[in-house]
């Protein structure tokens, strides 16, 4: 642990230089913090998209057995 490799990245300040990009725009350079970023977005950042897209299946069929509940009367 704590073995760094050598890196000419890290050598002509192109790391460097990346991160103040990314921290300047808000974007992430890499794809997988994009990924995040949306992620984040679409959800609200509070858990999972899997678990926004159940309440609004289930939000729906409640609103629609109430629905077809008051015009079937």
């Amino acid at each position: 642990m704590g073995k760094a490799g050598f890196s000419w990245k890290r050598l002509f300040g192109i790391t460097k230089a990346k991160r103040k990009v990314s921290r300047k725009t808000g974007i992430p350079l890499t794809k997988s913090g994009r990924q995040r970023k949306i992620g984040k977005i679409v959800t609200g950042g509070k858990g999972c998209l899997v678990t926004l897209i159940m309440m609004i299946l289930i939000f729906g069929s409640v609103f629609t057995t109430i629905l077809y509940a008051y015009t079937t009367k």
